[in-house]
């Protein structure tokens, strides 16, 4: 019988998995990837360490991953990512198709900043204050929960990816975004369209109130109060720095980054995009990256031709995202190969139904 959970809380896997050699951990993987064959499809974010990286069959960032897991008829899905990605998989797969994440543990701090009965009280005091004037868009790092949300008030999910597409649909629905849980993707994407800091107001669930950090005035977009822990470290004096040290030197960040930050970055995009424009560029070019080290040393590793370095090299890599290993990607495996799926990810049927409304919302602006 599968284990279905959908609380963060990972049993120890103990020393038959945590004690195995390097070696030992590559053959097992392999071999339970060989015996499950068509049945299995391991997806992994592109923040994934190395070694887990190297057994996904499709690696992408948010985006890209949500459409192959709504194309997929494996019947086990092993996500090699965080909660909120595993939660999607479920809702956009069919009954019968089982998510797997191998750690419990592996959260998002940013999705977490959201709980769904703060949101709640947000909307009742933004709806008494506006009226039918707002549209909630959540991006994807936030639970099935807040998506399920969402997509009842006539909202929609949006990616690192698609955030101006998405601004531009809500913005032609209703006069104001409530745009949650990251205030940075969304004061970034808002500037991108034009909008003045005084435009924009934060919501603070811990106040209960609203704030207008740079003019109280008519705000077109409401952001909530949250962050990435990682992206958040990527600061003004990194870029300064930086370009003290390296002449020449590109600024290449990810929309999660400090509005500060971004303003002073040569180019700013997706996961998708910093891969992408770092692949189009000519050898020699120089390139210092805000965004997680494990995707930045992969680039620094499959782009020899460049000089490729974190804007912040003191920061840790994504803690949570790193806490799926081969080790429990093994256990996962087996499990599922003596028929006993374990951390099994399902979405309550009612959450699913409207969460999947969100997304498909979504997909659909593609």
């Amino acid at each position: 019988m599968a284990a279905f959970v959908n609380a963060l809380h990972q049993a120890p896997i103990g020393e038959a998995y945590t004690g195995l050699s390097s070696e030992e951990l590559d053959r097992r993987i392999a071999a339970a990837k060989e015996r499950l064959g068509r049945d299995l499809v391991i997806l992994g974010h592109h923040y994934q360490r190395d070694d887990v990286i190297a057994f996904a069959d499709h690696r992408g960032d948010s985006l890209k991953l949500a459409r192959i897991a709504a194309e997929l008829d494996a019947r086990y899905i092993v996500f090699c990512g965080v909660h909120f990605m595993a939660e999607t998989a479920d809702i956009l797969t069919a009954d019968e198709q089982i998510v797997v994440l191998p750690d419990l543990n592996a959260g998002c701090s940013m999705a977490d900043m959201a709980a769904i009965e703060d949101v709640e009280v947000c909307w009742d005091l933004l709806t008494e204050q506006f009226g039918d004037t707002i549209i909630p868009v959540t991006y994807v790092n936030s639970t099935a929960a807040i998506k399920a949300f969402v997509g009842q008030r006539g909202g929609l999910v949006c990616t690192s990816s698609n955030a101006e597409k998405v601004f531009a649909y809500a913005w032609a629905q209703k006069k104001r975004i409530l745009f949650l849980p990251d205030e940075h993707l969304g004061r970034n994407t808002g500037a991108a369209f034009g909008l003045s800091l005084s435009e924009m107001a934060v919501y603070d669930p811990q106040e209960m109130a609203l704030a207008y950090p740079h003019g109280e005035g008519d705000p077109r977009l409401i952001l909530w109060k949250g962050h990435c822990s990682v992206h958040q470290r990527f600061e003004p004096h990194h870029v300064h720095e930086v370009r003290r040290r390296y002449p020449g030197i590109r600024v290449l960040v990810h929309p999660e980054c400090r509005y500060e930050t971004v303003q002073l970055a040569d180019a700013c995009g997706s996961t998708e995009f910093i891969i992408r424009t770092v692949k189009q560029a000519p050898p020699g070019t120089k390139w210092a990256i805000g965004t997680e080290h494990n995707l930045v040393n992969r680039l620094a590793q499959e782009h020899p031709e460049q000089f490729i370095l974190s804007l912040n090299e003191r920061i840790c890599p994504c803690l949570t995202m790193n806490r799926i290993d081969r080790p429990h990607l093994l256990w996962a495996l087996e499990n599922l190969v003596a028929g006993t799926p374990h951390n099994v990810i399902r979405v309550e049927p009612e959450v699913a139904r409207w969460a999947r409304v969100a997304i498909d919302r979504m997909l659909a602006l593609a």
